[in-house]
Formats: C-alpha cells, sequence, structure tokens
C-alpha cells in the first residue's frame, strides 16, 4: 500500500540523502539495502511458517485442515475471509487439500449418511459401519431409551467406536426430536408443547430451549430435530398435533425462534423443519404422501419467513419437507433442488447444514428405493440423508460411491456438503 503518510515520508528521507556527500551517499545506499534484504528475509521467514504450521504457538485449524484466520466480523473462517472451508484460495494461490478433499470415497460418501437405530443397540454390523466412516451421525427414538441409563450407555458406545484416523476428533452426530408435547423421544424437556411456547411467549419459549438441551446433553445427544417452524394453518396436520408455534409466520418467528436459541445455548444444535413448510398439510408424511398446493408467492411470503429468522439467528440445521411444492416442482422437496438449493441456500442465504426427513416415509416410497433417494436428494443439495436403518443407509451409501465413481455426482458440491458436515461436528461437544 502506498498511502499519502507513507509517500511524504520517502519523500523527506530522500531530499536528506542527496544533501551529503558521496562516500555518505554510498554508506546509505549500503545500509538500505541492508535493510532491505533483512526485511525480505522476513517476510520469507513468515511465509515459510504460515505454509508449514510453525511458529511457538502454532495455528488453529478448520475442519478441513487449513489454518484458519480472524476476519473483520469476528467470525474464523478457512484460510480467508469469506472463505468457505471446502473452498479454493484466491487466484493464483496455492492451497493445501481440505480435509473433505482427501477422504477416501467410502469416508466421503458416509458423511452423508445418518441411521436410524431403532431400538437395535450397537449391533456388529453398525459398529462396523461407523469404524469404517460410513455413518457420521445416528438418529435415536422411544425405543432406544428403555431408561436415561440405558439410553446414556448407548450413546457413550456410540461415541467410542474408533473411527477413521482423519475423523477421529469428529462426533458423531446423536439426533433424537425432542420437540414437547406429542413428540417427545425421552423424558424430561420440555414439558411444554410447541404451541403453548407459542401462546407464552419468547422469554419462555428460550427458557424451555435451554432446559431441554440441559436434558439432552446429559444423556448425550448433541442434535435435536426441533424446533418445528411450520406456520400451523387451521385444520392441518401440525396445528392439530400441536407441533406448530403458532398460525401466523410472525409469532412462529418470535418463538420458535428463541426455543433453537435456547438449545444451542446449551451446546445442543437446532434443526428448523419441515422446510419449505408443512403447515397446509392434512397428514404426517411419515404416513401419506402430501401435496402443498400454495402458490410460490405465498410459500415464499408466509411458509419461508420464520426460516430467515432461524438463519439470521445462526440456526445451525434445516429438515426439508418430504412434501410435495408443485409450485416449485413435482418431485418432493429434499429431491428438488429448486427448494433445497435455489430457495434454502440461494434466497435465503442458509450456509448450514441440512438433512432430510425420514427417507423411509410414505412420501419416498413412491419415488423409488433408498438407493434412488440417496442420490437424488445429494443431487439435490442435501448435506445429510436421514435413513430408518442401517440396511437402508448402506444401500444408500453404496450408490453414492458409484455414483461419484461414474461422475454422476459432482465431486465439488458433494466436497462443500461433507465440509458443511464436518463443521457441524466439529462445533458439538
Amino acid at each position: 500500500m502506498c498511502g499519502p503518510g507513507r509517500g511524504g515520508a520517502v519523500g523527506s528521507h530522500r531530499s536528506a540523502v542527496a544533501s551529503i556527500g558521496p562516500m555518505e551517499r554510498a554508506k546509505a545506499r549500503r545500509r538500505r539495502l541492508a535493510l532491505a534484504t533483512l526485511g525480505a528475509l522476513a517476510a520469507l521467514g513468515f511465509a515459510a511458517g504460515a505454509v508449514i504450521g510453525g511458529g511457538s504457538g502454532g495455528d488453529s485449524r478448520d475442519p478441513g485442515g487449513r489454518p484458519t484466520v480472524r476476519c473483520p466480523d469476528q467470525k474464523t473462517t478457512a484460510a480467508g475471509c469469506g472463505e468457505e472451508a471446502t473452498g479454493g484460495g484466491g487466484a493464483g494461490s496455492a492451497r493445501r487439500p481440505t480435509l473433505a478433499e482427501r477422504l477416501a470415497p467410502t469416508q466421503l460418501a458416509g458423511e452423508r449418511i445418518v441411521v436410524g437405530l431403532g431400538g437395535t443397540g450397537l449391533t456388529p454390523a453398525l459398529r462396523g459401519a461407523i469404524h469404517a466412516g460410513k455413518v457420521a451421525g445416528v438418529v435415536l427414538f422411544e425405543a432406544d431409551f428403555p431408561s436415561r441409563a440405558a439410553g446414556r450407555k448407548l450413546i457413550a458406545a456410540l461415541q467410542a467406536v474408533p473411527r477413521p484416523r482423519q475423523l477421529r476428533r469428529f462426533p458423531l452426530l446423536v439426533m433424537t426430536d425432542q420437540e414437547g408435547g406429542q413428540v417427545k423421544r425421552v423424558d424430561g424437556a420440555p414439558e411444554a408443547s410447541a404451541a403453548t411456547m407459542g401462546a407464552e411467549g419468547a422469554g419462555f419459549a428460550r427458557r424451555e430451549g435451554r432446559a431441554t438441551a440441559a436434558n439432552l446433553r446429559s444423556l448425550g445427544v448433541n442434535v435435536d430435530l426441533a424446533p418445528v417452524l411450520d406456520v400451523a394453518r387451521p385444520g392441518g396436520v401440525i396445528a392439530a398435533t400441536e407441533r406448530g408455534f403458532g398460525a401466523t409466520r410472525a409469532q412462529v418467528a418470535a418463538t420458535a425462534v428463541p426455543f433453537a436459541t435456547g438449545l444451542q445455548d446449551g451446546g445442543v444444535a437446532a434443526s428448523a423443519k419441515h422446510f419449505p413448510g408443512l403447515g397446509a398439510a392434512s397428514e404426517n408424511t411419515d404416513f401419506e404422501a402430501q401435496r402443498i398446493g400454495l402458490s410460490k408467492e405465498e410459500l415464499r411470503a408466509v411458509d419461508e419467513a420464520p426460516y430467515r429468522a432461524f438463519i439470521n439467528a445462526g440456526g445451525k440445521v434445516v429438515m426439508l419437507s418430504t412434501a410435495i411444492y408443485p409450485a416449485f416442482g413435482g418431485r418432493p422437496a429434499a429431491f428438488e433442488r429448486r427448494i433445497a438449493t435455489g430457495e434454502l441456500r440461494g434466497r435465503l442465504g442458509f450456509h448450514g447444514v441440512t438433512i432430510t426427513d425420514s427417507l423411509g416415509s410414505a412420501a419416498v416410497a413412491e419415488f423409488g428405493g433408498q438407493r434412488e433417494a440417496a442420490v437424488d436428494g445429494a443431487a439435490a443439495g442435501d448435506d445429510l440423508l436421514l435413513f430408518d436403518d442401517l440396511p437402508s443407509a448402506l444401500a444408500g451409501h453404496e450408490a453414492l460411491v458409484k455414483q461419484l465413481a461414474k461422475g454422476g455426482l459432482e465431486r465439488a458440491p458433494f466436497t462443500a456438503a461433507v465440509g458443511r458436515v464436518l463443521r457441524l461436528r466439529a462445533s458439538l461437544p
């Protein structure tokens, strides 16, 4: 840089040198040359230290394995300000590959897989899948918590399974649906339903979120598949089951987002669901395929609005619906790129992790098997694929590996998704 102050200093120095004799001028030139040489050597030493990762204190690194820097907005990012951990350096600059880029295909595909246990416990097959890096997380249900002590012991055993060397420092994602009301997988907080929290207000909802985080953390759960951000329209299944925080976008944003903030303040990642909105559905998509016949304008103005508030508050995970939204296309939202990538990431600017709703649901069954669901979900831009059981998960995993090998799935967006998952895992206790 050459600002006005610095330019003036150089000019004054030159005038002083011009007023002395030949011998003094020669000495001055030698001093300037020596200083310039020392400066160049210092710069080279600094650059070498940065590349090698030396220095007395070392440097911090992102989950992609690259040095992090402190940006003006005080957010730690990989390699440079505003750059994704999975992205490249600036034009013409060399960089080391990220962890996601260095993973073997089996492990790369495994970072997209979440599997339900359904009361089976830690079987040898599941242990082998975790050990091989074929699974990034698990989702637990009531059957996995016959007692709090049993659930805690199961989760500890899952986390203790040795994983591939490069993935050992990342905890497994351990998820459950702890919404409150009719949808709770374990006893304890939240004691209120979403509808009650919405009626009681933001402060109450935030306290319930913090209490829920403490409850889940005591068991080892690090991701809550809550809150429901669906705008609960009268007559819809969300309103009928009291899973919604309110019947207006404003009420949902004002109370569901504080619940999410309370969760994350307590060290548990919050998952907003079911994007782009399931409040107009007449039935749960787990049991019956649903077509949401709202216009694109209404979906954006009403149903997607609470997600913007969630994103602005730092929400970490968004779950994609498996209902069909004809305004955007004829496939379930989790398979519709115009929704999973275009609306959520492009229009709303979400940079966190996305996860599908259950791929074993009736809504998904109409569009093919688990292999097709895995590939279609990944192609649409979903980061995590939620399978009901291990055989389905391993079938989906195999399909991802094959499509990566043959070019059916592009590697760059695939590794970008894995980078997001690794950052989430690294952020959790």
